[in-house]
């Protein structure tokens, strides 16, 4: 019902994340998700944390690069966009108006991938599956179940997603909230940033479903985390709360009351 065995294109397909502590990171997900774990070598005494929810991979963690810390970019989850062919996809981007940061790279047998900015400043990976399809599980507890952008500029950034993904727009009558659509199924979510946010960098975040929001958001103080939004209810649609793991790097969990089923 909720498994995964091929995404088509232009899907969310992955999420990891990038930290400054990768043991913290480790003890912080598993004790709020019950993840397990395996830690895989990328050399030089590297590792890549695949994370599992009932044998299922969800999730990965890896370390933030020195000279990434050194730019002062902070923890982060990252987000992978699956494409059927990411060289053909990431020679879009510049006519789009994006940025092209790491060129496409075999990661091993794995897949292929592309890290991609676009005109608005939000970073996303493209990634082209080869052995790893990216999360085995959505939409239930333990699991990814969306991906949003927060931008100042969302009429920029709808256009450079139709142009790359072949994406459309759904937005809600007061204009609060945009709804990307792939081929008749949400793709993902959009949001402008508002002042009263603060210094809010453009970014695409990751939300993970949870069985109890309130008991997560717990959870996650508990265990050091920070709540920076508390549970709001979205009618329809569920409980959600923003938080951020010890290291800073911020997601949302969400309390779904419909989950959609992953693709026939």
């Amino acid at each position: 019902m909720f498994t995964v065995t091929k995404y088509p294109h232009a899907t969310f397909c992955w999420a990891d994340v990038n930290t400054t502590d990768t043991v913290a990171g480790k003890a912080f997900y598993t004790a709020l998700f019950g993840w397990n774990f395996e830690d895989r070598p990328m050399g030089e005494g590297v590792y890549y944390t695949m994370f599992k929810q009932d044998g299922h991979y969800v999730a990965a963690l890896s370390p933030l690069m020195q000279e990434m810390q050194a730019q002062g970019v902070p923890s982060h989850w990252q987000n992978y966009i699956s494409v059927d062919d990411v060289d053909a996809t990431t020679a879009k981007v510049a006519g789009l108006g994006g940025t092209v940061l790491l060129a496409p790279f075999d990661v091993f047998d794995s897949g292929r991938m592309a890290d991609i900015q676009d005109p608005t400043g939000a970073a996303v990976t493209l990634w082209q599956a080869g052995n790893h399809i990216g999360a085995e599980l959505i939409n239930t507890v333990g699991a990814m179940s969306w991906n949003e952008l927060q931008t100042h500029d969302t009429t920029a950034a709808a256009a450079f997603y139709k142009g790359l993904l072949g994406w459309e727009t759904d937005t809600t009558p007061d204009g609060s909230y945009i709804t990307f659509v792939n081929n008749g199924r949400m793709a993902g979510g959009m949001m402008k940033i508002q002042a009263e946010w603060g210094n809010v960098p453009p970014n695409w975040g990751v939300y993970f479903s949870v069985a109890d929001c309130s008991a997560a958001v717990a959870k996650v103080q508990e265990l050091g985390g920070n709540v920076m939004v508390p549970p709001m209810e979205t009618p329809g649609v569920g409980t959600m709360a923003v938080v951020q793991d010890p290291q800073d790097a911020t997601f949302t969990v969400i309390q779904l009351l419909n989950p959609d089923h992953a693709w026939e």
